[in-house]
């Protein structure tokens, strides 16, 4: 009887460790995007309509370790805006200032 219960204690540890398992591996295979795909993603969204050198110059600068400045940060969350007005503008461009 001792022999059965253990089979059985020992039975339910592994199943429920094989499935706690099985859920850490569906969540390791969709990361978290990294800063750097953070990074190129706004980037991509600032860039626009921008195209051949004048994209890839805008990109190189976006992209790089330096932070942009006030004036160019301004500039790009005006064209990201678009055509929104009011409280919706004054909300995007409030958050879209403030992020790194």
């Amino acid at each position: 009887m001792k022999h059965l219960v253990t089979s059985l204690v020992c039975a339910l540890a592994l199943a429920s460790t094989a499935a706690f398992g099985a859920d850490s591996k569906a969540a390791a295979s969709a990361p978290a995007k990294t800063a750097q795909q953070e990074k190129m993603t706004q980037c991509n969204a600032d860039a626009g309509d921008k195209k051949g050198d004048e994209r890839k110059a805008f990109m190189k600068t976006c992209l790089s370790n330096k932070p942009m400045t006030q004036q160019e940060k301004m500039t790009a969350c005006n064209k990201t805006a678009g055509d929104k007005k009011g409280d919706e503008r004054k909300a995007f461009m409030k958050d879209c200032l403030s992020a790194k």
